[in-house]
């Protein structure tokens, strides 16, 4: 089942978030269709993706349900590497694990450019060959100190080691690389959940965007 869009409507120095776009302003109660381009309403891109039509990635889910459906915004997450086929691979504790559905809403951040092209065609070779490895056995498994993001950030830096690259930390990674993208689904997801409860989400803009 598909979400409804989120619409994005400026008008009255404010900005209105809503399913469908409404003939009115809920609030000057002024005509929107007349409004001209300006009020025209825009619809925002969605940060999650289909995880099994984005090759050669790290994708993010919750450990359990959807984002759009049960996340709570504190609920464990899960995270695999896909190959070029979209097939998610993804550690915990029964091992390594090769997804081929169940990833079908992710955050979704590519690991490869289009002209790396040994790494292209090695990838996943690169991949199974690293998911074979005696340190993904069910039994190496802890929650907190090795787990699914050590898997993935483990093969990142093999990656990187073999293109000469030095090794991100856990904390580097994340800053770099997670938070511009979790930092967007957060407050995609916020919107989301206002409007789960409400015809319009209304956000004032700051004095200086007022008039821009």
């Amino acid at each position: 089942r598909r979400a409804m869009a989120v619409l994005r409507v400026r008008h009255c120095r404010a900005l209105l978030y809503c399913r469908r776009a409404p003939p009115r302003c809920p609030l000057c109660g002024g005509d929107l269709r007349s409004a001209g381009l300006a009020a025209a309403p825009v619809r925002l891109h969605s940060p999650f993706r289909h995880g099994h039509g984005q090759p050669r990635a790290f994708l993010i889910r919750p450990t359990r349900g959807t984002f759009l459906q049960e996340y709570d915004g504190h609920s464990d997450l899960h995270v695999g590497i896909t190959n070029s086929q979209g097939v998610v691979y993804n550690y915990d504790q029964e091992g390594v694990h090769r997804a081929g559905s169940g990833w079908e809403q992710c955050i979704s951040i590519p690991l490869v450019q289009p002209d790396m092209w040994e790494l292209l065609q090695h990838w996943d070779n690169l991949l199974e060959e690293f998911s074979l490895d005696e340190a993904w056995l069910p039994h190496r498994y802890q929650e907190q100190q090795h787990n699914c993001y050590t898997f993935a950030l483990a093969f990142i830096n093999r990656v990187r080691w073999g293109r000469g690259r030095e090794p991100l930390s856990k904390a580097q990674f994340t800053e770099r690389f997670l938070i511009p993208h979790t930092r967007e689904a957060s407050r995609y997801l916020s919107l989301h959940q206002e409007l789960a409860h409400r015809d319009f989400y209304i956000v004032p803009l700051p004095e200086q965007e007022q008039h821009s």
